[in-house]
């Protein structure tokens, strides 16, 4: 399985795309915290606190705490 987060600015509460970082990691046995953990590290965000948003299956999407940023992680099996 392998894991994607696009971390974007936000304009009114909502994804902007202004600009995007975007990486991928494989995480075959990992848990939700850890495959979160490792794709914060690889985008260079992993010392600061989000806070999930938005967790539909599909997709689940983070607010970082006092930033106009969030980041969406999705999954593909």
């Amino acid at each position: 399985m392998k894991a994607t987060i696009e971390h974007t600015d936000t304009f009114g509460h909502e994804l902007n795309y202004c600009w995007v970082n975007r990486a991928s990691i494989e995480c075959d046995g990992l848990s939700d915290s850890q495959i979160v953990r490792r794709l914060k590290k690889a985008i260079g965000i992993n010392g600061l606190k989000a806070r999930k948003t938005i967790d539909c299956g599909d997709y689940i999407q983070y607010k970082l705490d006092g930033l106009f940023q969030a980041f969406i992680i999705t999954f593909e099996y």
